[in-house]
């Protein structure tokens, strides 16, 4: 985007103060919405360290029903553990609008539990913990990626005000007043040029008055 020619006046300089002081009254505000983003960011990667970890120790502990799951007759494992739904609600984590874990419905248990092993329902309630905790997981994930979006908005603000707009501003301010001091300078040169002359044109006037 081509740059706003500034004009050499007061009125110009003015604009350019006013603009100066609203970027740095504004960049702390940026730099502090960072420092709250970065600090999210590190919460929430703690929280979906610890979620992979539950979920690693969710597998290890199911894996030693691998081997029975296809044995018991007329329990689909898949179909009971897999989620009907996962509801969600939004919240705000520094000013970023994220979703979180709310519930999750399972569908109902349509076999014996008198009729199967005992092993059988606690099979099915750990594959049930497992996609639970997977649902958690990729919930985590999303507010990562929504929280790393904002991160790199508001950084690239923050660069913008420090890199560009501000310093573009006290050059324009400098240039400006160079100019401003140039012209100030030149018309009191003319003026002392034009003092001259006039003075010049009385006295030749005083002279013709005197030779008469």
């Amino acid at each position: 985007m081509a740059k706003r020619k500034i004009k050499f006046t007061r009125t110009e300089l003015k604009q350019q103060r006013d603009a100066l002081a609203r970027f740095n009254r504004y960049l702390p505000t940026l730099k502090l919405k960072q420092q709250q983003v970065q600090l999210s960011i590190l919460q929430t990667r703690q929280a979906f360290r610890k979620k992979q970890a539950a979920v690693k120790e969710t597998e290890k502990t199911i894996s030693a029903y691998d081997g029975l799951f296809s044995d018991v007759a007329g329990v689909n494992f898949e179909k009971l553990s897999r989620p009907d739904s996962v509801d969600t609600s939004t919240h705000s984590i520094a000013g970023v609008y994220v979703p979180r874990f709310e519930n999750i419905a399972f569908p109902k248990a349509d076999f014996s539990l008198f009729a199967t092993a005992p092993w059988v329902d606690k099979s099915l309630a750990d594959l049930k913990e497992l996609n639970q905790q997977k649902a958690e997981l990729n919930i985590l994930q999303e507010c990562l990626d929504l929280l790393q979006a904002e991160l790199k908005r508001v950084m690239q603000r923050v660069n913008l005000f420090e890199k560009v707009m501000i310093p573009d501003a006290l050059e324009n301010i400098r240039r400006i007043r160079i100019a401003l001091g140039d012209q100030m300078t030149a018309g009191v040169a003319r003026a002392k040029i034009a003092k001259a002359k006039l003075e010049q044109k009385e006295h030749e006037g005083f002279m013709e008055a005197a030779a008469l």
